[in-house]
């Protein structure tokens, strides 16, 4: 599975006349609507993806913050961002790719074949001395269809329970969160016990860009993954932890996703909550 591309390859791979749709995906926790920094510049063609209203869908506490959008729904909004079938999608943000991993494992999920992150996100884009534009975009819309999502690679919260105990549940939120030491957004500090921390920052170097495959497996090992066990992984909301799951991928290790992460797990009073640095 080809996971990322670099500046210069994308730039390459336009240049030559192969389509390529640009996902512009900008959201962070604490400025969640990305839109005035895409207007403010952006990649040449890109096109900007709302995380809050098309890469998340709506549902009890319970269910997380952050759902998994239904089919119909993200079809819809993947036709509105130009996509047809065949494309090649390239996503990225401005946050090391933490966010644009969602666009990315969502729409695998849905069958579309060849999506891949831009390493080192805006900043390699820039750093390339590449050019940007400005203002909002208006692409012709698409017609692409989206598959039913692969139930393989979600995991439920009853999944995720028992893989904590049988596999390997990696929890890519912060260290203090993970301990429990504070918790800015959900019901309940902690962490789901038998997860093992693993800070989705750990997966890129100090340049932004994600470790070569030899660093990331060498991480993953010393975290019990990559052993042959099964492997999930959850963050807060299930946003993040798409960039785990990408990173693992990186690494050559396959991992399911949960989704509705701690937001969901937190909001069920019965599900024990294990505090401190270890699972």
């Amino acid at each position: 599975m080809t996971v990322l591309i670099q500046a210069q390859e994308l730039l390459a791979m336009r240049e030559s006349g192969v389509p390529v749709r640009l996902l512009d995906v900008r959201w962070r926790l604490d400025r969640p609507d990305g839109r005035r920094d895409f207007e403010s510049g952006h990649l040449p063609g890109a096109v900007f993806v709302d995380l809050e209203t098309q890469l998340a869908g709506h549902g009890a506490p319970t269910d997380g913050r952050h759902p998994l959008p239904d089919r119909t729904s993200l079809q819809e909004s993947a036709r509105s961002w130009g996509l047809d079938d065949g494309d090649t999608v390239v996503v990225y943000d401005d946050l090391g790719g933490m966010s644009a991993a969602r666009a990315w494992w969502l729409l695998r999920h849905h069958g579309v074949s060849d999506v891949r992150i831009l390493d080192g996100a805006l900043a390699a884009w820039r750093d390339a001395g590449l050019p940007l534009e400005t203002g909002p975009s208006a692409p012709p819309r698409g017609t692409i269809a989206l598959m039913t999502g692969d139930t393989d690679d979600v995991l439920h919260i009853d999944d995720a329970a028992a893989l904590a105990s049988s596999g390997v549940l990696l929890d890519a939120r912060a260290g203090e969160r993970y301990a429990g030491d504070v918790e800015p957004v959900d019901p309940r500090a902690g962490h789901i016990p038998g997860a093992v921390s693993a800070p989705t920052a750990g997966n890129l170097a100090a340049d932004g860009r994600f470790r070569t495959p030899e660093e990331l497996r060498e991480r993953f090992a010393s975290l019990g993954a990559g052993q042959g066990a099964p492997v999930g992984v959850y963050c807060g909301s299930g946003v993040t932890a798409a960039h785990t799951v990408a990173a693992l991928a990186v690494a050559g290790i396959d991992a399911r996703l949960f989704p509705g992460s701690w937001s969901a797990w937190s909001n069920h009073p019965d599900r024990p909550v294990a505090i401190g640095a270890m699972p």
